[in-house]
């Protein structure tokens, strides 16, 4: 594969986990029906890689011998997959019309001065930190909702959130 030549060992070997996942689906690539497993692909590639950079979404669209074109309208339309890496730590900030009636802007506002990155941006320069601003968590009797990596936390203010980072990085410098 093109894209291969000049990969580090650990990104080949991620390349060849992707290959044996789908290689296992045992796909016909002359059925159209082999387009519904493109999901699934996707999220096995992000949970190897992390996120789906082109060169993933290249390799996947080779691999099932589709357009590239398919495989990153797919990536772009479900927020779920990430063409950026993301920090070990993703919070995401509910910006849904309870949680903004109840402050989620300030809590999000206060994440973005604490960990000096923008929200739906990089990650923090450790990789530790990802902030995303999200539309609706669904849990708006808790408003406003902060979730880091998919545990909820309700009521938050910006002082509780920053308590929360700090407790992360406490725990990840022991």
């Amino acid at each position: 594969m093109t894209c291969q030549k000049q990969l580090s060992p650990a990104a080949a070997g991620k390349f060849a986990e992707l290959d044996a996942f789908i290689d296992g689906l045992g796909l016909d690539l002359a059925d159209e029906r082999r387009r519904g497993r493109l999901i699934q692909i996707l999220h096995r590639a992000q949970s190897i890689f992390g996120y789906l950079p082109r060169e993933v979404q290249q390799h996947v669209a080779e691999k099932l011998r589709i357009p590239e074109s398919s495989v990153s309208g797919v990536v772009s339309f479900y927020n779920f997959f990430s063409t950026r890496p993301k920090g070990k730590y993703v919070i995401d900030v509910c910006l849904g019309t309870a949680c903004y009636v109840k402050g989620s802007e300030g809590v999000l506002r206060e994440l973005e001065r604490v960990l000096g990155v923008k929200a739906d941006t990089d990650p923090t320069p450790d990789g530790l930190f990802s902030l995303t601003a999200l539309r609706c968590v669904g849990c708006c009797g808790l408003a406003p909702v902060m979730v880091v990596n998919g545990k909820v936390y309700g009521k938050v203010t910006p002082a509780k959130a920053v308590a929360v980072v700090e407790e992360i990085r406490a725990k990840e410098a022991k």
